[in-house]
């Protein structure tokens, strides 16, 4: 049904001469609603859609005339209702979404209802990119070996996703073997503009990945949202959020020769983490963005999480019209895109002076640097010549200031591998001595994925003279280096640079040491095709570096295994070693579980770390190795020019070989076309531990309940700064020692095929197991070590009387007693992934409410989500401060009888000598319609009651 009550409803033209309609955005303006036209262009885009979708209930004349007369510097107290085009998903992320929306349909069908009212309203595409791990490496097959493991391991998985996709008509499936999520968003499933009804409307989307915002450089307003956020706007509800301030970024000048998108992005990230951009839009502008390719955008946008904005959006102009030309989308598409943001005054990149935004930074793209980030947080960037010093720095440094607390004495030791590895597993030279590698097969790395041992030969079983000694290992080591991740590989820029170091250094005699592991996982196929054509593919793979997977791989944590004899030296000898990736994640225990020290940096710089084998180098200063002529060979000596870069660009900028690569997904996918599945709209549950029915709707209502007090409350946890959801719910390998791991092999399952926590987020039973269980996590409630560190993994003290055990255990001990449970922690509590478990799984684990410094955006929103009450500290309250330990009783009481947005909520704090102290804290509730969801016990059952409500039997 179409609205006007704006009368703003016009006609415009495509160049094509093709008459066609949309919602004018100057009719507001020219109404007097405000300055439209001076507004950030992002608040544009959200504005139309609140234009467009206007019927007087969801979203009303007064949401549509408050935007419009957005203030740049006004206090931000309204919500917006935000209906998206689309909806985006991955698999790890997807499946626990089809899971609520089966069990829906369940509930439906039990309250006499259609169970086809659980329906997506708007295109859903789920690309299933998560499930692919580097078990095999360096051999020529290693991307058909990945895939059948992949396979072998989420049958059950892919069984569900192809019962989803023949239960929701506007359900479609990305198959695995295509692409990461972002990447194929970026070059194929964005439209543009989209039409219905013969009107013309801006793509637009939220998805269930926090990456989402790598679209903001195509000129597409977009943001990761939690799972369940995702599920209500799929289901008709809009996506609420609270207004906005909008950061002005103007670039000018232009990167240097020898600088790159990556690292420009570092510094993008470093500059706005300090400028405290959390929950707010960004919006680049001014000549330096004009310069930047598409891609080169799109890295910038694909961080915004990790500087902490909502977007970091781009504005749509030419460059971006050549990119949809460029990546296959048709004449008319472009034309549509062109002449619709033409129409809407929206078309070009603003100039200083043109919008009026709630603050402007400056940054000149001349004065960026060739920078790396690490080792534990992306923002953390250093300059490459500084990298040696900060990690010789951090090397002995404490803790506590984000070092590994060692003696520096120890940081030069070297200590001997004690096995061989086969022949196979070590470079050779050709005899001819023009240096081919040959392969390193499975110096197969254990990590933070699915458990099984080295697939590397038994070197016994070798004929005696031919076995190879690996050497020696000692800190700062390379030991993982991965061209992976949608942030890079969706740039051939630096993608086809690090081709070209690539075939510099095979020609110099370089070689790749065979205890680093070696990777290759790009985004899409179009990566692997045009490096082909640029002949780039084979000295890649001549360093290592062949091709493992089309999927979202090492910086997601799917690693792989490190071979068990290297991690047993490493273990023994706690060996501060790396990892170097052109990923856009490096936070503890998420690339390996062993790797303690992960770098950020772009694939050219990648394959430079892997030659050099250590991050305690100066590449400006010292040689990465010798040639085969005994000289050393510097960094420069091997970096591509410009020139060089750009004369290979032609093989990636052909529209023939975007449309062949995604035409058909079927076609030449025989292990997809394979899976069988079950067929009806409604699922029948069958015993599984990786699907199964979720308990979120047991004893549900269609009537809303009271927010019940707090009271005698524990504290199932303490934590300090920067909590990621990493930390609160792992994507990696499941330990057998661990709850998940004990209720695995209670159920049958072999250590073998355990597979990973990210892969099982469809069994609930896992899940609540695997919350808090980061092996690196630190619960303030133990005391330190004797060495002053703090005891790692997901353990606490039981109250009263300071039992230590797991965290599951104690929740367990407390929901059985009727003692609700808090947990505490410092700022940026849930910074990172946008994860449902990291809300879902606290919720099983009866946690009734976090108390934190401050709140990452996506994972507060999700803990109301699931019924979870976030409060934060004011001032300069904190655990800390309190003298909060662990040992005391807490009380939040008179909760729902003033229950609204950012309420002052008292804290009583009741220690074991009978002292009280009394605190008061906000409630970080932020807009009215998150008051409904407390009310309803979460999102989903406030939605699915609406729709129980309003159907017929």
């Amino acid at each position: 049904m179409i609205h006007d009550p704006f009368g703003a409803l016009q006609d415009f033209r495509l160049a094509s001469g093709k008459v066609a309609r949309y919602y004018a955005l100057s009719t507001l303006e020219a109404a007097g609603l405000g300055p439209v036209s001076r507004l950030p262009v992002s608040i544009r885009i959200v504005l139309e859609s609140l234009l467009r979708h206007c019927d007087g209930r969801k979203v009303t004349e007064e949401h549509v005339r408050q935007l419009a007369g957005w203030q740049p510097t006004a206090p931000r107290s309204r919500e917006v209702p935000f209906v998206v085009a689309r909806i985006l998903l991955q698999d790890f992320t997807g499946v626990p979404l089809l899971c609520d929306l089966a069990a829906m349909r369940g509930v439906a069908q039990r309250f006499g209802k259609d169970p086809k009212i659980i329906e997506p309203l708007v295109p859903v595409d789920l690309v299933v990119d998560h499930s692919v791990q580097v078990d095999h490496y360096n051999v020529a097959n290693a991307l058909d070996l990945n895939m059948r493991l992949e396979f072998q391991r989420n049958a059950e998985r892919y069984r569900f996703i192809k019962w989803g996709m023949q239960a929701f008509d506007t359900f479609r499936v990305v198959p695995p073997g295509i692409g990461i999520v972002h990447q194929v968003n970026l070059e194929y499933l964005a439209r543009g503009v989209w039409q219905k009804d013969g009107v013309y409307y801006p793509d637009t989307l939220v998805g269930t990945d926090s990456h989402t915002t790598m679209i903001n450089g195509l000129g597409v307003v977009g943001w990761g949202v939690g799972g369940i956020e995702a599920e209500a706007g799929m289901l008709g509800q809009p996506i609420y959020f609270l207004t906005p301030d909008v950061v002005g970024v103007h670039l000018g000048g232009q990167l240097r020769e020898g600088v790159t998108a990556t690292d420009l992005v570092l510094v993008i990230t470093e500059m706005l983490r300090r400028a405290k951009v959390v929950g707010k839009f960004v919006e680049f502008f001014g000549s330096g963005a004009v310069s930047l390719t598409l891609p080169d955008r799109a890295t910038l946008a694909n961080m915004a999480p990790e500087y902490g904005a909502t977007m970091g959006f781009f504005p749509p102009d030419e460059e971006t019209a050549n990119y949809l030309t460029a990546t296959g989308r048709t004449d008319e598409e472009v034309d549509a895109f062109r002449a619709y943001f033409q129409a809407q005054g929206l078309f070009g990149m603003p100039e200083p002076g043109q919008i009026d935004y709630s603050d402007v930074l400056e940054l000149d793209l001349a004065s960026v640097v060739p920078s790396v980030a690490g080792p534990k947080r992306p923002q953390d960037r250093i300059p490459l010549p500084e990298l040696k010093a900060k990690f010789t720095e951090l090397f002995s440094q404490p803790a506590a200031v984000n070092g590994y607390g060692k003696s520096a004495l120890d940081l030069g030791q070297r200590h001997v591998l004690p096995h061989y590895l086969p022949l196979e597993c070590l470079p050779a030279v050709e005899a001819s001595g023009k240096g081919h590698a040959m392969a390193r097969n499975e110096v197969e790395m254990v990590d933070n994925r699915p458990a099984g041992g080295p697939v590397c030969p038994d070197p016994e079983e070798h004929v005696e003279g031919i076995k190879q000694p690996v050497g020696d290992i000692g800190h700062g080591d390379v030991l993982i280096a991965a061209i992976t991740s949608c942030t890079n590989t969706s740039n051939p820029g630096v993608m086809l640079a690090a081709g070209l170091l690539a075939q510099k250094a095979v020609a110099r005699g370089l070689t790749v040491h065979p205890r680093t592991k070696t990777s290759l996982a790009p985004g899409s196929r179009v990566v692997t095709e045009y490096l082909t054509q640029a002949g780039l593919l084979q000295p890649l793979a001549q360093l290592g570096f062949r091709l493992v997977a089309y999927g979202c791989t090492t910086c997601i944590g799917n690693s792989g295994p490190l071979d068990s004899r290297l991690e047993e030296v490493l273990t023994e000898q706690d060996l501060v070693c790396a990892a170097v990736l052109s990923g856009n994640r490096n936070f503890e225990a998420r690339i390996h579980s062993s790797i303690k020290a992960n770098f950020l940096m772009s694939p050219p710089l990648v394959v430079a770390f892997a030659i050099a084998g250590r991050v305690g180098i100066d590449l400006i200063n010292e040689p990465l190795g010798l040639g085969r002529d005994g000289q050393p060979v510097m960094l420069k000596d091997i970096w591509p020019s410009a020139q060089e870069i750009a004369t290979a660009m032609k093989h990636a900028t052909d529209p023939a070989t975007y449309r062949a690569l995604y035409q058909d997904f079927a076609r030449g996918n025989p292990l997809w076309n394979e899976i069988s599945t079950h067929t009806g709209q409604v699922y029948a549950w069958e015993p599984s531990t990786y699907i199964a029915e979720p308990p979120f709707f047991e004893g549900f209502s269609l009537t809303p309940g009271a927010v019940q007090d707090i009271s005698a409350a524990r504290a199932l946890a303490i934590f300090g700064d920067s909590v990621t959801t990493d930390h609160i719910s792992p994507a990696g390998s499941i330990k057998p020692g661990s709850p998940a791991g004990e209720y695995l092999l209670a159920h049958g399952v072999s250590v073998a095929d355990f597979n990973s926590y990210g892969s099982r987020r469809g069994n609930h039973e896992v899940m609540m197991r695997g919350t808090f269980a980061n092996v690196r996590i630190r619960n303030l409630m133990l005391a330190p070590q004797a060495d002053g560190a703090r005891v790692e993994g997901g353990v606490t003290r039981l109250q009263p009387g300071g039992d230590v055990m797991s965290i599951h255990a104690a929740a367990v001990t407390y929901q059985a007693r009727g003692t609700p449970t808090l947990v505490f922690a410092g700022e940026e509590y849930g910074t990172g992934s946008s994860r449902d478990w990291a809300a879902k799984g606290p919720r099983l684990l009866g946690v009734r409410a976090v108390v934190a410094k401050g709140f990452e955006r996506i994972h507060r929103s999700n803990l109301v989500g699931m019924g979870v009450l976030p409060f934060q500290f004011k001032g300069a309250d904190s655990v800390e401060s309190l003298g909060i330990v662990g040992d005391e009783e807490f009380d939040l009481l008179d909760l729902d009888a003033h229950l609204r947005p950012g309420q002052d909520v008292v804290l009583t704090i009741r220690r074991p000598d009978g002292t009280r102290r009394e605190v008061t804290l906000q409630l970080r509730v932020d807009t009215p319609i998150e008051v409904d969801y407390l009310r309803h016990g979460g999102i989903l059952p406030y939605v699915l009651s609406e729709l129980l409500t309003g159907a017929p039997s």
